[in-house]
């Protein structure tokens, strides 16, 4: 079951991580890659993170556990989440695509809306996730 993010609570911890790193809302920005309005925006709940800022945050500072930044539940600083932030980082520098499982190309043939799937990321329990890219 999924459960939606509590801005304010994310909002919270978004601010312990900046606050962890001795960065401002300016410089994190810088460092993960987005405008400083979009740090903004969601420190002060106007906007919900997207995943790609979550993405961005989790490849960036390694230290930080996914299912934490989302919804309070584990550690935080992580001494070891290294292989979701490696998978990402070398499939992103080499533009080495892990291979897709035939049962989600599978899911691509069937859609009935007419869009196709630009990107797929499943997350694990241990907080370390795979990106699937160019089907």
């Amino acid at each position: 079951m999924f459960t939606m993010i509590n801005n304010e609570e994310f909002a919270l911890r978004l601010q312990k991580v900046i606050d962890f790193y001795n960065e401002n809302a300016s410089s994190f920005a810088e460092k993960i890659g987005v405008q400083r309005s979009s740090i903004s925006h969601i420190l002060s709940g106007r906007n919900k993170p997207s995943l790609d800022f979550i993405l961005k945050v989790l490849s960036t500072f390694p230290e930080v556990e996914l299912y934490w930044l989302l919804n309070g539940k584990g550690q935080f600083p992580v001494k070891d989440n290294s292989q979701g932030k490696l998978d990402f980082e070398e499939n992103s520098k080499n533009n080495n695509p892990i291979t897709v499982p035939s049962e989600i190309k599978q899911t691509e043939k069937i859609s009935s809306t007419g869009k196709s799937i630009e990107r797929i990321v499943i997350f694990y329990t241990d907080g370390s996730f795979k990106n699937f890219e160019e089907f």
